[in-house]
């Protein structure tokens, strides 16, 4: 039973990634322009914090999931690569929109991606889209903040990890990449 449940995850896993987000071959050239600095704080399932300060320093990518969503499986995995490809380069989270009594999935959804970075649970402004990061509420959802805290990439559905590696690459040229967000 448990061999049947792990091959059909990884068979989901599988197929959303022919459905990835990639950007253009010919990122923008304006230069980029910031916002203001996003303060945001969660509480991580290992009792430590994803915040604004904890990540500042570096470019950030926070990936928004939802553990009944096999995209935000592939999602966590594509993000896992990026870190690897990046370390120590980059700060990394995991954010997941879905209510405190969830609690005990989100804790086997990390069991099973096993990710190199920190897993946090979305208080509700996040999860109505509503927090610190507005308008976000699709999963999965990428955004990529700058070492300032400030958010320079939006993404809206699965990013692969060539895709997210193509943004940092522009960003840190000081450009604006491409995006699906509006």
């Amino acid at each position: 039973m448990i061999r049947a449940r792990h091959a059909l995850l990884l068979a989901l896993l599988a197929a959303p990634v022919a459905c990835s987000s990639t950007p253009a071959p010919d990122a923008p050239t304006q230069p980029l322009v910031r916002g203001p600095r996003i303060a945001f704080s969660y509480e991580t399932l290992d009792g430590g914090v994803l915040s604004t300060d904890t990540v500042a320093g570096r470019f950030t990518v926070i990936g928004f999931v939802a553990t009944y969503d096999p995209s935000s499986h592939a999602q966590a995995r594509f993000l896992s690569t990026l870190v690897k490809r990046h370390v120590p380069r980059i700060n990394a989270g995991l954010v997941v929109l879905e209510p405190p009594h969830h609690k005990l999935l989100v804790e086997s959804f990390a069991k099973v991606v096993e990710p190199p970075y920190p897993v946090a649970m979305a208080d509700e402004a996040t999860i109505a889209g509503t927090g610190p990061f507005q308008g976000l509420h699709h999963v999965p959802s990428v955004v990529i903040l700058d070492p300032q805290g400030r958010e320079v990439f939006r993404n809206f559905g699965l990013a692969t990890a060539d895709a997210l590696d193509e943004a940092l690459r522009t960003l840190e040229q000081g450009k604006i990449p491409q995006t699906n967000a509006r």
